[in-house]
């Protein structure tokens, strides 16, 4: 490594989400000691399926200093309150996992206590009544809600959907304005330091050598430089998520423009759908042991709400993880590192956390084993409840397709087995450390497939029944009246951000 006292290097392999997102925020927070540059080749496609997000995305724009309406126009955006799940616990049922709070919590219970309490007197509205996200989205509205100080009503946290090419695209402008230099030319050799056995440059096709101290490798699945160069290997976990093949098509944009991804199951996996201002994004994630290409992608045509406007795209994957994302002087952000299918938008969060992760290890000096041990820690425990919340979306079902019998019988990671243990027998949901998923999600997931105990906590029967009917009613009742005030999605969108060429037809009209 380069003397700290010097300028020292960061060369980032590939570009794409992953990389203009590491490029960007490597250039708005290392100082004049650091140099920057990504490396990657035009004639090499990058993987557009993460355009739906979860609300830690708005803090990663705002800690860059970008404008929101202005990021919205640059990236076709929407705006997106939850995720619809159509068809997951058993065919012909839907159910929201929402952003935000559910219901509200009393004395020391949070909320769902109350409800499982209500619900097996058969007194309970469904969940989402109680979950204003999830009313606000079936109501196809949205406001940005500041809240005054005490108030009664909780906030309402929203990420984005965006098309991911125009995403990269932008935080490019944003990072080369910033000092980023940006080399064209496809990954041909890497070379590796004699002693120490670091990364010391990369060789371009063209023979141009990148040289660096830190390389991060953001080269999609390939993982040149993590798997390709350090042979850092690779945890599959496809005997729990077992989907390989996705297939991704854009297609016309319909009304009304939802504020919400939705996520519909099929025979063999499950289809994606996801509103832009200027086109829908649609795919279809299946396992290639019960569906054949073919099929899968007549499947997916046959349900777009609009006209294709393009040939399905086919994307093979593994789902798991590097059994380091941290190996010598490389860390692998993005697909490089694992891969979970996106069901719950987190391919991107994913992405922006190792990067918080890069920049709160980034090294003084030589990289200390400690450092990065602590940074693979990390990493692993993130990915690994994800992935657990995940599999729960497959398991909880009560489909009769081979493939979902298939996951009902699963056997589940010790930590999920003991999440749903708990759960049935007490109703109890806890967060270890500092897992993406908290409880609202959990309670959402399980009670929308249809895992709900007969019990709760006993603190919940100290209110009388008529106590307990007017908490629970003044809850829906007050999130009702508040998503009511709040404009149309797209009439919302179209003041304060349209695209110029795709406002909403509602608002043409």
């Amino acid at each position: 490594m380069a003397d700290p006292m010097s300028q020292r290097s960061i060369v980032i392999a590939g570009g794409g989400t992953a990389g203009w997102m590491t490029a960007a925020a490597l250039a708005r927070f290392c100082g004049r000691g650091w140099a920057i540059t990504l490396a990657e080749s035009d004639e090499i496609g990058t993987v557009g399926v993460g355009e739906a997000t979860i609300p830690m995305i708005r803090l990663f724009n705002q800690a860059l200093g970008i404008d929101e309406a202005e990021f919205l126009r640059e990236t076709q955006g929407t705006w997106k309150l939850a995720i619809e799940f159509d068809g997951w616990g058993a065919p012909g049922e839907r159910y929201m996992h929402a952003f935000g709070q559910v219901g509200r919590g009393l004395g020391l219970l949070p909320f769902h206590h109350y409800w499982l309490r209500a619900r097996a007197a058969g007194r309970a509205r469904p969940l989402g009544d109680y979950v204003l996200n999830d009313v606000a989205a079936k109501a196809n509205r949205f406001a940005h809600v500041e809240r005054a100080a005490g108030s009664a009503l909780p906030p309402m946290p929203s990420a984005f959907h965006f098309d991911a090419g125009l995403y990269a695209a932008y935080l490019r402008r944003y990072a080369e304005a910033r000092g980023v230099s940006r080399i064209e030319g496809r990954i041909e050799g890497i070379e590796r330091g004699g002693e120490s056995g670091d990364i010391a440059a990369l060789v371009l096709a063209d023979g141009v050598r990148v040289a660096g101290d830190l390389f991060v490798d953001c080269s999609g699945f390939r993982g040149l430089l993590i798997e390709g160069a350090l042979e850092t290997g690779f945890e599959d976990w496809g005997h729990w998520l077992p989907c390989d093949r996705a297939l991704a098509v854009p297609c016309e944009r319909v009304e009304p423009l939802i504020p919400y991804t939705r996520a519909t199951a099929r025979s063999a996996g499950w289809q994606w759908r996801i509103p832009l201002q200027h086109r829908t994004g649609n795919g279809y994630v299946f396992s290639s042991v019960h569906i054949g290409e073919d099929e899968a992608a007549s499947v997916l045509l046959a349900n777009l709400d609009g006209a294709p406007q393009a040939d399905p795209r086919l994307l093979k994957f593994r789902a798991g993880k590097r059994r380091k994302a941290w190996n010598r002087n490389v860390v692998a952000i993005g697909l490089a590192s694992g891969f979970l299918e996106p069901l719950e938008s987190t391919s991107i969060h994913l992405i922006q956390s190792g990067i918080t992760r890069l920049l709160d290890f980034l090294p003084n000096g030589p990289v200390a084993a400690a450092d990065r041990d602590a940074y693979n820690r990390l990493t692993d425990f993130e990915i690994e409840r994800i992935r657990d919340f995940v599999i729960l979306h497959y398991f909880a079902n009560r489909r009769d397709d081979p493939f979902w019998e298939a996951q009902r019988h699963m056997a589940l990671p010790e930590s999920l087995n003991f999440r749903l243990d708990m759960f049935r027998s007490s109703g109890r949901i806890i967060r270890e450390a500092d897992e993406l998923f908290d409880v609202p999600g959990w309670i959402q997931v399980l009670a929308g497939q249809g895992i709900v105990p007969d019990r709760w906590h006993p603190l919940a029967d100290e209110l009388g029944a008529d106590q307990l009917d007017q908490f629970l009613a003044t809850v829906a009742d007050a999130y009702a009246r508040d998503a009511a005030r709040m404009p149309g999605h797209a009439d919302y969108l179209a003041r304060f951000c349209g695209a110029p060429s795709t406002l909403s037809q509602s608002s043409i009209a």
